[in-house]
């Protein structure tokens, strides 16, 4: 064992790699059950989460959410419409801006096949109290800026500075 495996801050590292290896396959299963890329379901993620929060997406922010070119999202987007699980419509504030939007079909794939895992991942929540699973939320929140920021500094996740904490207090 690396003598570095004792530190709590590396813990939490390697227990993150075990679970993004695991969602990644996961993933990975998913998207050759359906015929689909595995950046065919990073897109249609970036899309949920974009509907979830009310952010319009057009073709060329879903380019740079996963480091596309023009040619390579036009080919994304059409093998996606393709397959009925996206959706091109125009802007109705401007009828120039082709927005995209994920066709219900494809939700309830998702939901069908990743529906068991969110349950189960939102009973675990159920188990921590408000305080904890704030906790939870802003570790995530500072972790998910953290790589953001690495994958690509100018990325839209601003980062904040983490507040200082001597470890121990609550």
């Amino acid at each position: 064992m690396d003598e570095d495996d004792g530190k709590p801050g590396l813990r939490t590292v390697h227990q993150l790699r075990a679970i993004t290896v695991e969602l990644d396959l996961l993933g990975a299963e998913f998207a050759q059950r359906n015929s689909l890329h595995p950046t065919d379901l990073r897109a249609l993620i970036c899309l949920l989460d974009a509907a979830r929060t009310h952010m319009p997406a057009t073709p060329g922010w879903l380019g740079r959410q996963l480091g596309l070119n023009s040619a390579g999202t036009t080919a994304l987007v059409d093998r996606l419409e393709r397959l009925g699980h996206v959706r091109r419509i125009r802007d109705s504030r401007d009828r120039r801006r082709v927005l995209l939007e994920v066709d219900e079909r494809a939700v309830t794939l998702g939901q069908s096949f990743f529906g068991p895992l969110i349950t189960e991942i939102v009973a675990a929540t159920q188990t921590f109290s408000d305080t904890e699973l704030a906790t939870i939320e802003r570790f995530l929140l500072a972790v998910h800026e953290v790589v953001a920021a690495e994958r690509d500094p100018s990325s839209s996740v601003t980062r904040r500075p983490l507040p200082q904490k001597k470890r121990g207090s609550q």
